[in-house]
């Protein structure tokens, strides 16, 4: 079965663009031009991707409100933002409240779609693997890797999908150092270095409000990061 993409874009000949591209390659989308309108409809059914714009109509950061209410829904639904505002702060905003991906709309087509693709590839992955019911422990950690669920000291940690997967290269082998490409190549998405040190610094954040003395993830200064037991 294809999966389903919800589009969150108040420009109409926008979304309808996107549309028409990714029912070409398969997939079934659903537009939504509005925050509240999005959320009723995922209340009912959640899609498998959300593609969302930043401003929606009067609320100009309507996006990042939806992006916090569908995250605290689905914590492991791919999200990705795909808007006009380019700045830093938007887009480590969007990160910080738990986005997969951050793309501007100067982006092409095919580059959009290899990145949703990439996205619904991961948790493909993940969850059609023929080593269902894998697991991973590290210390407190516990990873269910079939699941996308993780625990530290017996305590869920919502993770986004691409936050899992950083988290899962880095303890799978503790005291080796990832560079942020290797990370990157783990996650199966394309990020930059800034993006791909946000995420950490997420992830940190995530860990450290369950306990406070939370430091296995360590910076290696000018090569990446390490799982410290």
């Amino acid at each position: 079965m294809s999966a389903t993409i919800a589009i969150v874009e108040d420009e109409r000949a926008i979304a309808e663009n996107y549309r028409d591209a990714l029912r070409r390659h398969g997939y079934r989308v659903d537009l939504y031009s509005a925050r509240i309108e999005a959320m009723d409809a995922f209340r009912q059914r959640l899609p498998d991707l959300a593609v969302i714009d930043v401003g929606l109509g009067s609320e100009v950061e309507g996006g990042f409100e939806l992006c916090r209410e569908l995250r605290a829904m689905a914590p492991s639904l791919p999200i990705l933002f795909l808007t006009a505002r380019d700045s830093e702060l938007d887009i480590i905003s969007g990160l910080r409240l738990g986005a997969d991906d951050y793309l501007t709309k100067d982006i092409s087509l095919p580059h959009m779609q290899a990145r949703i693709n990439a996205l619904l590839r991961r948790v493909s992955v993940l969850r059609d693997q023929n080593d269902e019911g894998e697991s991973l422990t590290q210390g407190k950690l516990w990873l269910d890797i079939s699941r996308l669920h993780c625990h530290w000291d017996e305590q869920p940690v919502d993770l986004t999908v691409t936050e899992f997967w950083i988290v899962h290269a880095l303890a799978k082998r503790p005291g080796h150092v990832k560079s942020r490409s290797q990370l990157m190549e783990a996650a199966r998405v394309v990020l930059d270095d800034n993006t791909i040190t946000s995420h950490v610094k997420r992830i940190r954040r995530k860990f450290q409000a369950l306990d406070t003395d939370f430091n296995a993830i360590g910076t290696a200064y000018g090569m990446g990061y390490r799982w410290q037991l």
